[in-house]
């Protein structure tokens, strides 16, 4: 069962108007076995989902980098569609601690160690899309970017991404990697708005704007009840808060392609509902 879905645009690819975020089936404490986690890769991709976003740093422990990447190609080659269909796109220039924290490392150097290790962890030959994980204070920021450029004309990445960068960073990025950008991922939600300027920047320069935890924590209850706009649109629509969240965001920019984070089958078929939920004016007026 593959079904269609409406898609948008990612550099020349087009993918699923909802990605999915694979990084909750790679957290400390909260992880869900392998087997529940490939049925929830599986289930998006067979609901027509073509996006999985993933990252080097997407591990349990610091001394199994790459185990979220490793999950997604584990899914990938047990699926019984075509696998070129799905943009798989990865991170790097984030690092983990002993003890679960984190760490920047922008080093140009660091930068091409990691696509290599994300390239053997994926099993392919080229990374459709990899983004810079997050600005390092320690290293200039075209030097970084300039990174991306060489992965890009070494044929390592069809197409470069950057994350959690503010509009002159997106500037600066798209004056070094013209056409190799295609994309900013950027935390947006309900919760979380102080990332309008940059999903406006994305819709001038032609990039898609990604949200990460698109749901921004309106799953909590306590989230909702502030929101009542949200679950009240749900209950006239017949449809979870979090499908009128998605749709908010959809709404709000054609270059929107929000990637919510799932480890159960359920969730992320929730989440694609969305594609079909149009709200009207007067709903997204609601929802502010």
């Amino acid at each position: 069962m593959h079904n269609a879905m409406t898609t948008r645009a990612i550099g020349n690819r087009s993918v699923s108007v909802i990605g999915l975020g694979a990084m909750p089936m790679s957290v400390a404490g909260h992880m869900p076995d392998e087997d529940q986690s490939i049925r929830t890769i599986l289930a998006a991709l067979d609901a027509g989902v073509t996006l999985i976003d993933t990252a080097d740093a997407y591990t349990p422990s610091h001394d199994d980098v790459g185990h979220n990447e490793r999950l997604v190609a584990r899914a990938l080659a047990r699926w019984d569609g075509d696998a070129a269909t799905v943009l798989v796109a990865t991170k790097g220039g984030h690092t983990r601690t002993p003890g679960g924290g984190w760490e920047v490392d922008g080093r140009p150097s660091y930068l091409k160690q990691a696509c290599d290790r994300s390239l053997k962890a994926l099993g392919v030959e080229r990374i459709g899309l990899y983004q810079h994980h997050r600005p390092d204070p320690e290293v200039p920021y075209e030097e970084t970017i300039g990174a991306l450029k060489d992965l890009y004309d070494a044929g390592k990445i069809e197409m470069a991404g950057i994350s959690n960068a503010d509009p002159a960073q997106i500037r600066l990025a798209h004056d070094i990697l013209g056409d190799r950008l295609v994309s900013v991922q950027n935390q947006y939600s309900p919760r979380f708005r102080s990332s309008e300027p940059e999903v406006d920047v994305c819709a001038e320069l032609g990039l898609a704007f990604l949200p990460w935890s698109p749901l921004g924590g309106i799953t909590r209850g306590g989230e909702l009840n502030e929101r009542a706009a949200f679950t009240e649109i749900a209950a006239a629509r017949g449809v979870s808060p979090q499908q009128v969240c998605l749709a908010w965001e959809l709404a709000r920019s054609p270059v929107v392609i929000p990637i919510p984070g799932a480890s159960r089958p359920e969730t992320i078929l929730d989440s694609v509902g969305a594609a079909t939920l149009e709200l009207t004016p007067e709903e997204l007026a609601r929802l502010g």
